[in-house]
């Protein structure tokens, strides 16, 4: 939300977000229940030129820049050996805990998460079926077939039970300056409503 508030760009919205990452670092519970149950965050950050995925963990961060195709994010890290930005210290401190050996080509997602990211776009999930769903309509997306995915149950992008969806939304987002972007929000927390 702050990254919107403050940038025009969506170069300018990532480094906001690193910025105050950074200042103020994250935390707290996904949930407004008791339970104690916390996650880092990943962020698709657009605007009509370029696009940006941010994933954090802590305070440590990395940054891929979307060259094109499709890209998804989920409930787990997804930036891998591509990385266009990332937090100063990240290598270093991977290294420190043990988790990177300065050896082999650094791996974010691998590194920084408990998913083997080996299975992560083969295995049952989220993140899988997302990136599923968005290739079979690669090249031929319309708001519509963004709506169809976001709905989808059995994917579990649409997600019911003790974690359900709270909302979605899908940005159309010309690139020529004199067309309007516009913005489809949900208006209850099941996206198929």
């Amino acid at each position: 939300r702050l990254g919107l508030e403050r940038a025009d760009t969506a170069e300018k919205a990532l480094a906001v977000i690193i910025d105050l990452l950074e200042k103020y670092g994250q935390g707290g519970n996904c949930m407004e229940s008791h339970m104690a149950f916390t996650y880092h965050n990943s962020f698709l950050i657009a605007d009509r030129k370029e696009a940006w995925v941010l994933e954090t963990s802590g305070k440590y961060w990395a940054a891929e820049k979307v060259e094109g195709g499709v890209r998804n994010i989920s409930n787990q890290l997804s930036i891998t050996t591509r990385i266009d930005r990332e937090h100063p210290e990240l290598k270093e401190y991977a290294k420190s805990k043990g988790w990177w050996d300065g050896e082999k080509e650094f791996d974010f997602a691998a590194t920084y998460s408990y998913v083997n990211t080996a299975r992560m776009t083969t295995s049952r999930g989220r993140y899988c079926e997302g990136y599923k769903l968005l290739n079979k309509h690669k090249g031929s997306i319309t708001s519509e077939i963004m709506m169809e995915i976001l709905r989808d149950k059995e994917s579990g992008i649409n997600m019911e039970g003790g974690f359900m969806t709270t909302g979605s939304m899908v940005s159309v987002l010309p690139q020529q300056p004199n067309l309007p972007c516009i913005h489809f929000f949900t208006g209850t927390p099941d996206p198929a409503r």
